[in-house]
């Protein structure tokens, strides 16, 4: 059979329902920035009515809906269960793509090619049809499940989840437990991510003596600069160290350093009044927040006399959640997956996703998207999902879902 032949039967061949609404949610074009969500909300009003599950939505801020699917549980004062999953993906590139990126194509291989497809639309899909076959089953759950598509993670959630867990409406869903986002896995096992590092972004403002280009002023701007990127840089060598030396830590287990932008001058012979440096650092979940902050101090006084830091972002540490026999929601997802006879790796997840937000109120929550033997290419171009292992996480969210719903009081 011909390559054409194969797409074309790949293309018109009856597909499995599930797999057409996931195509259907990834053509909608919710790309960063500025969304309009309104697709989202009423493609995610339309699975509610198919599926039987009550609808709201909820405006922390103006055009930033907070949607919430609710599967009443047979005892709702129950803490409840959130499966959490953001509408809005990153921007794309077309021309460095196969395939139009909000096409959703599906090629021979069964591989769905679109933006978002891994991140994240593929998990609150997955969501909906495990509940969808649950109750076609005639299943019932003892604890209400609620099942939340937010906006704006892949810019920070600050106008989602952050604001969204400090409201009443949320108080008022009782949870006790979510799973949210994970991240896919070249090989057999799937990632478990049971907490996060903490981003820091820093502007480092380094004055110095004006002048010009022609003279060897003291105390300028460059000195200082040198110094401060010095030492970070050799802090960032001495993390990458620590991950060439141990084979059992993962990127989220050391902190990373790295200089994303650096500011100042007006032309080339004029020796400018400040430089600024910048730099993106995510602080592993052991690193003492205070200690590192003095120690930061501690090289801008090495480096010259008033030099200031700025925060763009300094997220305060939060506790990762426990995975064992304290954590009765642990133990009930952990042998789901080993009935499943699924091999879990639990890490540290190395960027931010909105379980941050969910911790910091003191819920515990777990990163999980089922996605094994599938190459990481979330925010890459040429973003896709294999049929195969999306159909397969639907299976294993029915096993998991009732797992986590139905622990005892």
């Amino acid at each position: 059979m011909s390559k054409e032949k194969r797409q074309i039967d790949a293309q018109t061949k009856v597909e499995d329902e599930a797999v057409s609404n996931f195509r259907e949610y990834l053509r909608i074009p919710s790309v960063q920035p500025d969304v309009n969500y309104d697709s989202c909300v009423t493609f995610l009003k339309d699975q509610a009515k198919r599926l039987g599950l009550s609808f709201r939505v909820y405006h922390v801020t103006p055009r930033k809906p907070i949607v919430i699917l609710t599967w009443e549980g047979m005892q709702p004062m129950l803490p409840s269960v959130l499966l959490n999953s953001h509408m809005d993906v990153v921007p794309v590139f077309p021309e460095k793509w196969t395939h139009p990126p909000f096409s959703a194509y599906k090629d021979e291989n069964g591989r769905i090619y679109a933006r978002g497809s891994q991140d994240m639309k593929c998990v609150g899909i997955q969501y909906l049809e495990a509940v969808h076959r649950l109750r076609n089953a005639g299943i019932r759950l003892h604890r209400t499940v609620h099942i939340s598509f937010v906006p704006d993670e892949e810019i920070g959630g600050k106008e989602g989840m952050k604001k969204f867990v400090h409201t009443s409406e949320f108080m008022e869903l009782n949870v006790g437990f979510a799973l949210d986002e994970g991240m896919a896995n070249p090989t057999e096992e799937f990632l478990l991510f049971y907490g996060e590092r903490c981003i820091w972004h820093m502007h480092i403002h380094c004055p110095g003596s004006p002048g010009h280009g022609s003279l060897l002023l003291p105390d300028t701007a460059g000195e200082k600069i040198r110094v401060i990127i010095d030492r970070f840089m050799d802090f960032r060598q001495s993390e990458l160290a620590k991950l060439a030396n141990d084979p059992t830590l993962d990127l989220g287990d050391v902190t990373t350093v790295n200089l994303t932008c650096l500011k100042g001058g007006v032309q080339s012979n004029v020796v400018p009044p400040e430089l600024v440096v910048v730099f993106d650092i995510r602080l592993a979940p052991t690193v003492d927040h205070d200690e590192f902050e003095h120690m930061v101090q501690q090289w801008c006084t090495e480096a010259g006399p008033g030099i200031t830091v700025e925060f763009e972002q300094k997220c305060s540490k939060v506790e990762v959640t426990q995975l064992d026999h304290t954590n009765p929601w642990w133990l009930a997802f952990k042998a789901a997956c080993d009935e499943l006879k699924i091999k879990l790796k639990p890490q540290i997840f190395p960027a931010a996703t909105d379980s941050r937000y969910i911790r910091e109120v003191g819920l515990p929550a777990l990163g999980f998207s089922p996605m094994n033997y599938t190459p990481v290419l979330l925010h890459d171009h040429d973003e896709f999902l294999s049929e195969d292992v999306f159909l397969k996480g639907i299976e294993i969210y029915e096993k998991i879902i009732p797992a986590i719903a139905n622990i005892p009081k």
